[in-house]
């Protein structure tokens, strides 16, 4: 379960609870991924959790009863939940907290019922009722009773199902059986309950000496086991989902009533499972059920001749009541089981994977019996031939064939173009997911094998490439689930290797990755010199003055003045002004599928004039299937990342500006001069801040990670491997780069904010110092309007000029020993420099 699946399902609940405030579902989602642990549920486990629970709760009866009707409808996670639940008895704050909940919940569910729940205009207990008043009352009350209790008819059911997989399967309708098939009742071979086919007379059966009665009662049986009322014996109306009952003449000899009524359930289990036949055989119910339905027809064909056979010696009077049990207890014990499967899978409404796990599960309860056990195989192979079908084209050749909606796979409409569009698009997760009911059982643990074998195929065959699998077997279902396991696994191996080498060599992606490093993190330093002298005084101005055009020019020349040139994916690089600064695109980003998520993506752009700076970034042109790796989400943060370094490297620039026109200062009186140090101390700080941040996020973050993603990348098996790696290593680097926690990055924007202040400040003090330096050296060489200079001006000039030189003379020799270091530390001149 990954994490937005948590966040979904904490969000339903703190819904269903009407739990409202606090921090909602996000404060507990690393709890429960820190703290969950996997649950194996064991028969005893899930005996013991139901015992528990039967004791705590106060209608034992109908929670057990509950219970085995969600078990006999197959339904996935019950033992796990009933483990859950029995949890829930032993924490009493809990339980008390849930109770008073529940209250609430069934007071505000009883005021809103009874504001807008429709009422019967019943008269006062006062008033006498007429007889007009009580009619209309019990039509009212009749319809809601029959709406509550009236089942969906068969007809109703086909057309939901069919108009779904129409839906699904557009252009290509599902078949169906002709209309006459539904409307002729004899065709089923089952009772047809109302209708008086026979003329005879019928003799009461009372009259009849002992001898005569038996022979009646076996006439009628023979009929009655075939769905065919007989004079004495008939079927009753079937009330809902209940077995058929049947109506034995009371006047019929005690002794002989007996053994009839231990015969009549064989010609229950028959009619159970011709209904099911009929119902099943559908288009509609799938071709799981229909495969199902085809195998127990060919065992009812079997029970139809040994019933012919007992006709026949009936006919020559050799067949007595006795002779007829005997005969046909082999069979009884096969229609019984046969019947509660039929009923098992109705009542669990199954198809496809559903029906072949209840199979499965029933082939292994009844271990022990022999005899059940080979009938459950025969039927479980036979249902599973056409889901193995599907299963073999998908892990095989990444094709999915399911018409009815029956394989774990499910496939949903979503381009691979919306990859590089949208960050939230799961195109590899969402494309194709697994469908939980529809996983047998027998194939849960090898159900995410599956998902990827054929996942990893189908990409190969999206990008034209025929793929089949070498190593390809029929797959048969056994008891062994080795069998068929060993078969998924060399399916998946084949399939990974194949996808993988496609994109590792053909398609280059360690080469692509390497690239967007260059870019993105900034390691090509020459080109991002060239790029930033180029580019410096269009940055500068509001972002929608920026031509977008000359911004790609300059671009482009600066990947053919530098090393890039070199780089054969260069054309892929692109500018992307963002709508937003660096901090925003953050918070749009952690708050995806959350509750901010609305507020901030309601947030008025053009709230702030960003300047090109602040705007600027790179993107990356990505072609299908590296697409699958280097998607929006992994850009986005690529993106964020260069965004993050490219404004420090700006403001590294901008005080070395500083630092450079700050030498002009060396020209100033020692009066003047000093009013300097404080700001130069400033810089100097200040520089060496922004140079110590690039360097730990370059090379004490970046690279260390980079060398761990390429090597973990030389030892994937599989492209899921591959992409873990790659999402690892970029979270890695938001993460240690301070992106990740809004709080950090604000206090540091602000840091860089004043950097940048300052240096403006600076920048425009010495512009404003040289032009007063120029005016005093005009006033000098031309005089002013008082007249030309005096000899004593002329004097006290050449002095300074000569301890101006004197000071830069010692600076030189006092810091030439270690030149290269200071400038490597500090950017600029030394402490013992500022001071003199």
């Amino acid at each position: 379960m990954n994490e937005f699946r948590i966040h979904h399902d904490v969000n339903e609940l703190l819904s269903l609870l009407r739990v409202h405030g606090g921090e909602g579902a996000e404060v507990y989602i690393d709890l429960l991924q820190k703290n969950r642990t996997p649950y194996v549920t064991t028969s005893v486990s899930a005996h013991s959790a139901k015992v528990k629970i039967a004791e705590f709760s106060r209608t034992p009866e109908d929670f057990l009863k509950k219970y085995d009707e969600l078990k006999s409808k197959n339904t996935r996670h019950l033992d796990s939940l009933v483990y859950l639940l029995s949890k829930l008895t032993e924490d009493k704050e809990t339980l008390q907290y849930l109770q008073q909940n529940a209250k609430e919940r069934a007071e505000l569910t009883a005021n809103m019922a009874a504001g807008s729940s429709t009422t019967f205009s019943i008269p006062s207990s006062t008033s006498k009722i007429s007889l007009q008043e009580l009619e209309e009352l019990r039509k009212q009350l009749g319809t809601v009773t029959a709406n509550s209790s009236a089942q969906q008819p068969l007809e109703l059911t086909r057309k939901m199902l069919r108009d779904k997989q129409n839906k699904k399967n557009s252009g290509q309708p599902v078949p169906v059986f002709p209309s006459w098939v539904y409307e002729r009742p004899a065709l089923i071979g089952d009772f047809l309950i109302g209708t008086a086919l026979s003329t005879d007379v019928t003799v009461p059966i009372g009259t009849l000496p002992l001898a005569s009665q038996e022979s009646m009662i076996v006439e009628d049986l023979l009929y009655v086991l075939i769905g065919v009322d007989g004079r004495y014996i008939t079927a009753q109306p079937l009330v809902g989902r209940q077995n058929r009952a049947f109506l034995v003449d009371p006047n019929l000899d005690l002794s002989i009533k007996e053994l009839v009524t231990r015969i009549l359930p064989v010609a229950a289990s028959y009619s159970a499972v011709t209904r099911f036949i009929e119902e099943k055989s559908s288009f509609e119910y799938g071709q799981v059920n229909h495969a199902l339905a085809a195998a127990m027809r060919t065992l009812i064909k079997e029970y139809m001749i040994l019933i012919t056979q007992l006709e026949h010696l009936q006919r020559q009077g050799l067949l007595s009541l006795q002779k007829l049990w005997f005969y046909i207890q082999p069979t009884m014990r096969t229609l019984e089981i046969l019947s509660s499967l039929a009923t098992s899978v109705d009542k669990g409404e199954c198809m496809g994977g559903s029906t072949l796990s209840l199979l499965h599960d029933k082939t292994f309860n009844y271990t022990g019996d022999s005899q059940a056990q080979e009938l459950c195989l025969y039927l479980t192979k036979a249902a599973s031939v056409p889901y193995f079908e599907i299963l073999e084209k998908w892990i095989y050749r990444g094709i999915i064939n399911d018409p009815y909606s029956e394989f774990m796979v499910e496939e949903h409409e979503l381009q691979k173009e919306k990859i590089q569009e949208d960050y939230n698009d799961k195109y590899w997760d969402q494309r194709y997911t697994v469908v939980q009911q529809q996983i047998p059982s027998f194939l849960q643990k090898m159900a995410d094998k599956i998902l990827s074998t054929g996942k990893y195929l189908n990409v190969v065959r999206e990008c034209g490439r025929d793929v089949t699998c070498p190593v390809a077997k029929e797959v048969i279902y056994t008891l062994k689930e080795r069998a068929y396991v060993e078969q998924i696994e060399k399916a998946y191996n084949y399939a990974s290797k194949v996808l993988l080498d496609f994109l590792m060599e053909e398609k280059e992606l360690v080469a692509h990755l390497r690239s967007i490093k260059h870019y993105f993190l900034m390691d090509q330093g020459d080109f991002f010199v060239h790029f930033m002298d180029l580019t410096e005084e269009e940055l500068k101005k509001p972002v929608d003055d920026i031509i977008t055009t000359r911004l790609e020019a300059l671009l482009e020349l600066a990947l053919r003045m530098s090393t890039a040139n070199t780089d054969p994916f260069k054309d892929d690089l692109k500018i992307d002004l963002m709508p937003h600064d660096l901090i925003t695109q953050l918070l749009r980003v952690l708050a995806i599928e959350t509750k901010q998520e609305k507020a901030i993506i309601g947030a008025d752009p053009t709230e702030l004039t960003l300047s090109g700076l602040e705007a600027f970034s790179f993107d990356y042109i990505v072609k299908w299937p590296l697409s699958l790796i280097i998607n929006r989400k992994a850009l986005t943060r690529y993106q964020m990342l260069f965004r993050h370094m490219f404004y420090c490297k700006h403001v590294e620039r901008q005080l070395c500006n500083v630092w450079i026109s700050n030498k002009t200062a060396k020209q100033f009186s020692l009066h003047s001069a000093k009013w300097f140090a404080g700001a130069f101390t400033l810089r100097q700080r200040m520089l060496n801040f922004v140079q110590n941040i690039q360097y730990y996020m370059m090379f004490e973050v970046m690279e260390p990670t980079w060398h761990i993603l390429e090597k973990n990348l030389k030892l994937a098996s599989n492209i899921d491997d591959v992409l873990s790696h790659h999402t690892s290593f970029l979270d890695n680097c938001l993460k240690d780069c301070m992106l990740t926690n809004p709080e950090l990055l604000k206090i540091f924007s602000k840091l860089m904010s004043v950097c940048v202040m300052f240096t403006n400040c600076m920048q425009r003090f010495t512009q404003s110092m040289k032009l007063d330096s120029e005016m005093d050296r005009l006033s000098l060489e031309h005089g002013t309007m008082l007249g030309p200079p005096t000899e004593e001006e002329r004097a006290e000039e050449t002095a300074k000029k000569k301890l101006t030189n004197k000071v830069d003379l010692s600076g030189f020799q006092h810091t030439s020993g270690s030149k290269s270091r200071i400038f490597v530390e500090y950017g600029g001149i030394s402490e013992d420099a500022v001071e003199h």
